[in-house]
């Protein structure tokens, strides 16, 4: 059971973007949960220099199926030309949970 579900990490740049992305997930049905965490500092190389930038971690908790619809909600409401957005698979967890998760997922 718990190989159909997912963490999904994705950045936001800032809390406004953090919230808006997060209530787009749940409310459409592509997360059961998403935990918004701050203090994250990113560094990457990005069109020929190293950036460092403060960033928020959002959580997204979904199913396989819903992946499809949780990439294009974060897409169409992140500011970033190339949005992080990337997942692991949940090997285990509380049955009970993941059948939580499976209930709130559209596409489930």
């Amino acid at each position: 059971m718990a190989s159909d579900y997912l963490i999904a990490f994705i950045t936001s740049p800032d809390r406004n973007t953090a919230d808006r992305v997060a209530d787009a997930l749940v409310e459409g049905g592509h997360a059961a949960c998403v935990n918004i965490i701050p203090g994250l500092t990113s560094v990457y190389y990005w069109q020929g220099e190293v950036h460092h930038d403060d960033e928020w971690l959002l959580l997204a908790k979904t199913t396989n199926r819903a992946w499809p619809m949780l990439e294009q909600c974060v897409v169409d409401t992140h500011p970033d030309d190339v949005p992080e957005i990337v997942a692991a698979p949940l090997e285990e967890g509380l049955t009970s949970y993941l059948q939580w998760v499976r209930g709130q997922t559209l596409h489930a």
